[in-house]
């Protein structure tokens, strides 16, 4: 039976005509946060699937010992991606271009140790369908295709449970008046800024919340950042959030994000 909690999800409110975050200095964000009660429902108890709801667990050892080797991450890691994800899709090519983000809940201390390595703290998708469509065509390389999907897959490499865990709303429970186009900006020190259009998410009650509970190491979450083909699930928000009622002594969650692009040629 599917078991459900109430959690706190951080929605962005309108105050900012477009919003503007940045991956590590967060004081600089434009971001009215709101948070806000919500149902939590058990992912792995509802059965969801990539292109129904847009998120789905996946069993996967990888051959990777240590995840905060980004020689061996780059060398394995995003070759196994790239495999589970054409697996998954039966995409005609996948490309993952970079060895992933190590993250940490604050807790651990290590929360912005390095590029990009906070928590995400407000709901969000990371493109938007223009950035999607830039992203995509860029990748092909001025080759024509059918279909052009872009995939995250988010892997817990702390035990369980985790503290921090990472919620998913239901693409289907999603309007177009829920989003708001942003910008994502990059500021990874002693390099340019630079930045794309992202998209936070505004409160609707209709939202269908999920979670992963007790996620191991062996095991990943792929999820839908945007598709082209409009017959499956378009894409999904995406945030962290503090686990209600968590043993004070479980560990702080570490884990690592892999960004796919997959293709299905014309």
């Amino acid at each position: 039976m599917e078991s459900m909690m109430e959690a706190l999800i951080a929605y962005s409110g309108r105050k900012f005509a477009r919003p503007r975050y940045y991956a590590n200095v967060h004081e600089r964000d434009e971001v009215e946060i709101v948070p806000t009660p919500m149902p939590m429902h058990d992912a792995r108890a509802a059965g969801t699937t990539i292109d129904r709801e847009g998120f789905q667990i996946i069993a996967h050892t990888s051959a990777v010992t240590d995840f905060a080797d980004r020689d061996a991450v780059a060398r394995i890691h995003m070759r196994e991606i790239e495999e589970l994800v054409q697996a998954q899709t039966g995409a005609d090519m996948v490309h993952v271009g970079a060895p992933g983000l190590l993250r940490f809940s604050e807790r651990s201390g290590k929360a912005g140790s390095l590029n990009n390595s906070m928590p995400a703290r407000f709901a969000h998708i990371d493109i938007s369908d223009l950035t999607a469509q830039q992203f995509g065509e860029r990748g092909a390389n001025g080759r024509a295709f059918l279909r052009c999907a872009h995939y995250n897959v988010w892997r817990a490499i702390s035990p369980p449970p985790q503290d921090v865990p990472l919620a998913f709303c239901d693409a289907r429970s999603l309007t177009a008046q829920d989003l708001i186009a942003a910008d994502a900006v990059f500021d990874e020190p002693g390099k340019p800024e630079w930045s794309f259009e992202g998209l936070v998410v505004a409160h609707n009650p209709a939202h269908r919340w999920h979670w992963f509970p007790d996620m191991r190491i062996d095991e990943a979450v792929l999820f839908k950042t945007n598709d082209s083909d409009p017959a499956r699930a378009h894409h999904v928000p995406h945030v962290a959030f503090d686990l209600p009622d968590c043993p004070a002594d479980a560990p702080p969650r570490v884990s690592i994000e892999m960004r796919a692009t997959a293709y299905w040629w014309a």
